[in-house]
Order: structure tokens, then sequence, then C-alpha cells
């Protein structure tokens, strides 16, 4: 059990499962983007452990750049996605992989997606740690997902609650009264 404000969390998925699927993950993008030469775009902030772990397990030629963008309050969407910190990379004819912390309604995804596709990329695809596809509100399928988890609130390994609790090693959920 673990107290964040004013919230009582309870352990979801250990920091050793976690491992065993960004491992799994990246050994899959390994295989399909040999010799393409990828750029990651990792959206900050949610995403910065995920992005580190995945990246330490890539073998082949890549470059990484970052993005940060926000549409969350607390433990609410705004419905808004308000972009913070930009691309500076030339992504015309490159393939990109956006690395994401969580996918729920979909609407962060969406924006970005726009974004980038402006920008006339090869291809663009997703790896995410988590995706909720019962609280999609949007058309947004996810390339590759570490762990498909159902619409519950988590905290822990990058996510937060209200900026706390990103640097605890495991995922935990909010405990149910």
């Amino acid at each position: 059990m673990k107290e964040i404000k004013d919230k009582s969390f309870e352990i979801f998925i250990s920091a050793e499962a976690l491992a065993e699927q960004i491992t799994a993950v990246a050994e899959q993008l390994n295989r399909e983007y040999a010799g393409k030469n990828p750029v990651f775009v990792s959206i900050l902030n949610g995403s910065f452990i995920f992005t580190a772990d995945l990246l330490r397990k890539i073998t082949i030629p890549c470059e990484i750049s970052f993005i940060k963008v926000a549409s969350y309050h607390a433990m609410q969407s705004t419905g808004q996605v308000k972009n913070l910190i930009g691309l500076n990379e030339e992504l015309a004819g490159r393939h990109v992989v956006i690395l994401e912390d969580i996918v729920d309604t979909g609407i962060t995804m969406e924006g970005i997606l726009n974004a980038l596709e402006v920008r006339n990329p090869a291809s663009v695809r997703m790896a995410v740690l988590l995706f909720k596809a019962e609280a999609l509100q949007k058309k947004i399928s996810p390339d590759y997902v570490c762990f498909r988890i159902p619409n519950r609130f988590v905290v822990g390994y990058g996510l937060d609650y209200d900026g706390y609790g990103r640097n605890l090693p495991d995922l935990y959920v909010l405990k149910e009264n």
C-alpha cells in the first residue's frame, strides 16, 4: 500500500513484470526497424522512465527526441492538448515511433499524431507502456503495447498523481473502497 497525497494505492504491476514486457517490445522494435534508422519521439513527462528503459534495449541505429504536451490536471483529462515543447528534428521521409506511457482517452495521442502527420514522415507508429481500451474516445490503436489495463487510475513508473509518485519503481492502482 502506498499513500500519495490524499489517496491510497496498491501494487498493480511489479517492476520485474514491467522490465520483461519492455524488453519484449524492444526486441520487436529491433527486428522491425533494422536498417530503417527510426526516430523515437518520447512524450514527456510520463514516459521518461519507459523511454529510458526501452532505449537501453534498442540495439539498432536510431535517434531520440522529446516533446511535452499536457492534457491532464490532477486525475482528470482536460480534453485539450497543449503543445509545450516541440520537435526540432526533420521528420520528412523518416520512420517515427512515438513512445508514450499511457493511452486512455486517446485525446493526447490524436493531437500528437495530427502534429506529426504534417511533417511528412515515412511512417508513424506508437509504442505504449499502458493501454486502456475501454476509456478510448478517439480512433487510436497503438502498434506496440506492453500492458492492456482496465480503466483504473494508475501511478508509478513515470506516471503521476498531481505531480507525485513518478519515482515509484512499480505501477500502482488507486485502491477501490
